[in-house]
């Protein structure tokens, strides 16, 4: 199984979604996430980092509010947003970069 550090240099674009399993917007935002993952399938990885069970994860990226998605690339952030954003904004970002 691959680690975080891993994941994310990566030479394909990683989305990373940090959430926790209590947060409404996180809720919110799962339906998109999952529409803008299988629309981009194999060009961005996409993973889940639940804060609440990844703290040092969180505490690395200085995860202040939820959601927040950071895209990476090599090892390098792309891109970052913290709360909800619309699919068309997310899938576009994302297109930017892959």
């Amino acid at each position: 199984m691959e680690t975080f550090q891993e994941l994310i240099h990566s030479d394909k674009p990683v989305l990373v979604d940090f959430y926790a399993d209590w947060c409404g917007p996180c809720k919110t935002m799962d339906p998109i996430i999952q529409q803008v993952a299988s629309q981009i399938k194999g060009r961005v990885r996409v993973i889940k980092i639940n804060v609440d069970k990844n703290g040092p994860a969180a505490q690395a990226y200085q995860i202040m509010s939820i959601p927040t998605y950071i895209l990476f690339k090599s090892g390098n952030i792309l891109w970052r947003h913290s709360g909800t954003i619309d699919k068309n904004s997310l899938a576009g970002v994302i297109a930017q970069h892959a």
